[in-house]
């Protein structure tokens, strides 16, 4: 009989047991030793299909329902693909995600998503060890060119700013498509995508300094900005 020794969301230290059972696997972040499943990382544990995993407390990004995320197709499966988000765990990306309706029985899912392609997908459901992925939002694409910037997730409110006010200065001086992941990766293309990748940059490194507005519209070129543009929210960029 299986026995749980930790419980969802419960708070664990590398070595604690966390369930004495061969009917559980170890996820991520967990091994098995006997007949037990043990924790590698510091953390909060999550159940999902009788697969224990850990979730590391320094994992950075979290999804949420609502989030647009930058990921890389790393597995193709018979109904969907599985998507690198830079997350505790992958996310997926059902058949039923895709605008499209596809024929698996005369296209290969290789030709519309393939391994290592770069996606924009929004977060349509996220629970523990588990998140789904959608590319039916108007902004979802699959990416063709361009680089992308890592960010801090935490500073990704502070780049996009109040009403999008950052982010919009950012690609209207650079001339640059730009599209925000809140799990922290940034899309780039343009001709001038070396000044805004400075740009992010420069906004994860001096999110909190004084006068950061003026200090990007100086280094993109163009001229000030009224003071009110140093202000920002949490409002999501369309890219």
């Amino acid at each position: 009989m299986a026995e749980l020794l930790k419980k969802e969301r419960d708070f664990v230290l590398p070595g604690d047991e966390l369930v004495k059972s061969m009917d559980y696997l170890p996820g991520k972040n967990a091994y098995r030793e006997g007949d037990s499943v043990y924790a590698k990382r510091l953390g909060i544990v999550s159940l999902s299909n009788r697969v224990v995993s850990v979730i590391p407390l320094n994992s950075g990004y979290m999804p949420k329902a609502g989030d647009m995320v930058i990921g890389t197709v790393e597995e193709i499966q018979s109904n969907g693909w599985i998507v690198d988000i830079k997350a505790p765990y992958s996310a997926y990306l059902p058949l039923s995600g895709v605008r499209e309706f596809i024929d698996t029985s005369k296209i290969a899912l290789s030709t519309v998503y393939d391994i290592g392609d770069l996606l924009y997908a929004k977060v349509n459901m996220a629970n523990s060890g588990s998140v789904h992925l959608s590319m039916q939002d108007p902004r979802s694409r699959k990416f063709r060119g361009g680089r992308i910037v890592k960010i801090n997730p935490a500073k990704v409110p502070r780049l996009i700013g109040k009403m999008g006010s950052m982010i919009t200065l950012i690609k209207d001086r650079t001339g640059c498509r730009i599209s925000v992941g809140q799990n922290g990766l940034v899309w780039v293309d343009g001709e001038r995508d070396d000044v805004a990748a400075q740009a992010v940059d420069m906004i994860e490194r001096d999110s909190f300094h004084e006068g950061l507005t003026d200090r990007v519209a100086a280094l993109v070129g163009g001229g000030p900005v009224p003071k009110q543009g140093d202000n920002y929210d949490k409002t999501q960029t369309k890219g």
